[in-house]
């Protein structure tokens, strides 16, 4: 019988693997890298083990550290997660080797499945030899023989390029997983990304726990999921699953695994087999009425399942909130998470609190208030699930409480996750994975309001001064009222693309807004203001932190502002053509024979970045001459960090 049992990963798996254990009375155990000293899943476990260092291969791809903490600890168990080592057949073997239980399938199951390629031949699919592509084979797929997550992956549409991408999926492959094998198949465009979930235990009996639609992806990632996969049909769903068994059986498969297969139709191709648990485990657990971590320990004990599963009931949807700006290539976002809670639960590792019995919310997160979330690791932030009885509530329940989120801190992904729930393809379920292809210019698209916000914003700061004033004895009451006609006051502020100029004036009779017409002030506080726009009142809640960062959330939308001085610091201008570092990272990569006084194009890779295990290219903005480099590889940049400079060709032709 497992006592305590050992998490060999971080985030939201190690909160959400240890709300289990405390729930079975098992005590946990959290290991954690330099960066993580103090975060959400150490704060979580019963003890915590470091592992010295910062890079993954340094850390959470360390066996024998991860072991010899288990072993320090006195675990008696080691649960993988996903990711890290989780389909690492040495690592499983090590556990074992060590007198502790792992959680998870045979070593031998790993390694017939965890590489693509060898799963590809068990199941009769075989990859397509890169050195034999040609153009009639394109577009392909390069993707990891190990490990997933999108990590690895690049889409090929042109010959030339092939060798690069190979180069490139094979070096973010090893950083991600620790192996470097890549491979090539072909790419089926306009198909849905289907899986499904199985449990096997030791005594001969599989589960197939129903279907999944995870076709809402960005970069191959997958960032909406819903159980049980719509409109397939009962025909294509049996045949579905039937495969999934098989493939269980083929390896003595024990525990907890995934089958995945792109759907075209009718016809179902086979993916690969995920030796763990998934990321959206959680909308087959609502479906089911299912603990399968629980299920996980249990099957490791040497329970014997029941013949069949749970019948299914309802629909389950979950959306992956991550610190990235979708509008800007999916750059992943760093700072402090000031604050994180949603209508029916709060921003931690939790289980399921009804806030009515219609439906159920559930929030998986691996950071709380005031963490920071830096560039070491996945840019997750938090998994927020729903389930209701049909498929249009849960969708419906979903995009309301992300929509009336506080999240205060980093760029999320929060407005795209919103419009996309509530975008007509996918609440009628008619869906694929080039879905962000086709939509995201659209779904990224400026909110309206945000120049009400910096209204509200700057009115908020007039009533805190006022408050501060009366504080410290002083005729509050006038506020900023003069005998004389003066100029109105000024506030900047910097918005998502835009600076905002707000002017207002307050009198003995309110704040009045200038500038914006059918606009009236009804009300102000430091962290409230209440507007009438156009005969429609609103409340604006506004928060401060660090000074000059201002969130303002109404009841359907959220803005982050950052307060900008009224006389800027000239020193502080870029030259045009300037490349900035959109984030910390490491540079992997500059193009090869770049140089200052190189002809560049619109649009071409000049410099590779890494950051939370994925690599960003910075590209030229314009045509034009390279006439600065300050990237070099091994390089630690700051956001912000001058990269390389540009100058386009229409300005050299005003200098001449």
């Amino acid at each position: 019988m497992i006592e305590t049992l050992l998490v060999a990963n971080r985030g939201e798996i190690a909160c959400r693997v240890f709300r289990t254990c405390r729930e079975l009375g098992i005590a946990t155990v959290a290991v954690y890298a330099d960066p993580d000293e103090g975060a959400l899943h150490t704060r979580e476990a019963d003890t915590a083990v470091r592992l010295p260092g910062a890079a993954p291969a340094d850390t959470y791809l360390r066996g024998d550290l991860i072991v010899k903490a288990a072993l320090a600890a006195g675990a008696d168990a080691v649960h993988p997660g996903y990711g890290f080592l989780s389909e690492n057949a040495d690592f499983a073997r090590e556990v074992i080797g060590a007198g502790l239980t792992w959680i998870g399938p045979p070593p031998e199951a790993i390694e017939a499945m965890a590489s693509k390629t060898r799963a590809k031949e068990l199941m009769g699919v075989a990859p397509l030899a890169a050195e034999a592509v040609t153009e009639d084979d394109l577009p392909v797929l390069v993707k990891a023989a190990a490990g997933g997550g999108g990590r690895g992956m690049r889409v090929v549409r042109e010959l030339s390029v092939l060798r690069t991408e190979l180069a490139a999926g094979r070096a973010e492959a090893l950083s991600a997983f620790g192996d470097g094998e890549v491979f090539v198949e072909p790419y089926v465009e306009g198909g849905r990304h289907v899986e499904v979930q199985v449990l096997a235990d030791a005594h001969g009996t599989v589960w197939a726990l129903g279907t999944r639609d995870c076709s809402l992806q960005r970069r191959h990632q997958k960032v909406v999921e819903e159980a049980p996969a719509p409109g397939l049909g009962p025909e294509l769903t049996s045949r579905l699953e039937e495969m999934a068994v098989r493939a269980a059986r083929a390896t003595d498969y024990r525990g907890a695994g995934t089958v995945e297969f792109l759907v075209v139709g009718d016809r179902a191709h086979f993916l690969e087999m995920n030796t763990r648990l998934q990321v959206e485990h959680p909308v087959t657990e609502a479906v089911f009425g299912i603990d399968l971590v629980a299920l996980q320990i249990a099957v490791a004990e040497g329970v014997a399942l029941p013949p069949a599963p749970p019948a299914p009931h309802g629909h389950a949807v979950e959306a992956r909130l991550y610190a990235e700006d979708p509008s800007r290539s999916w750059a992943p976002q760093t700072g402090t998470l000031h604050a994180l809670s949603f209508p029916a639960g709060r921003g931690q590792a939790g289980g399921y609190g009804a806030a009515e019995p219609r439906a159920r919310t559930r929030i998986d997160a691996g950071y709380g208030d005031g963490d920071r979330i830096g560039v070491h690791y996945d840019a997750m932030i938090a998994k927020v699930v729903v389930w209701a009885p049909t498929r249009q509530e849960a969708v419906r329940r979903l995009a309301g409480d992300l929509a009336r989120g506080r999240i205060h801190g980093p760029v999320t992904n929060r407005g795209l996750l919103v419009r996309s729930l509530r975008h007509p393809e996918f609440v009628s379920a008619r869906m694929d994975t080039g879905f962000y292809d086709r939509h995201l210019p659209a779904l990224t698209a400026a909110e309206d309001g945000e120049e009400l916000a910096a209204l509200a914003a700057a009115l908020a700061d007039a009533a805190a001064r006022q408050a501060d004033g009366a504080a410290a004895g002083t005729t509050a009451r006038l506020g900023g009222w003069r005998n004389l006609p003066s100029q109105p006051q000024v506030k900047r502020y910097r918005g998502r693309d835009d600076e905002h100029e707000v002017r207002y004036r307050v009198t003995r009779h309110g704040s009045h807004a200038e500038g914006f017409p059918g606009v009236r002030v009804r009300s102000t506080a430091p962290d409230a203001v209440r507007l009438e726009v156009d005969g429609v009142e609103r409340e604006f809640r506004i928060t401060v932190y660090e000074g000059d960062r201002v969130h303002v959330d109404t009841p359907t939308s959220a803005h982050t502002l950052t307060r900008l001085p009224r006389f800027p610091d000239p020193t502080a201008q870029r030259e045009p053509g300037s490349l900035l570092a959109p984030m910390p990272g490491t540079v992997v990569r500059v193009a090869e024979g770049l140089a200052p006084g190189a002809a560049v194009t619109a649009g071409q890779p000049l410099v590779w970045l890494e950051a939370m295990k994925m690599e960003h290219r910075i590209t030229a903005p314009a045509s034009g001459t390279l006439t600065a480099l300050h990237a070099a590889p091994g390089h630690q940049v700051e956001v912000g960090a001058l990269l390389a400079v540009v100058q386009a060709a229409a300005q050299e032709e005003h200098a001449s």
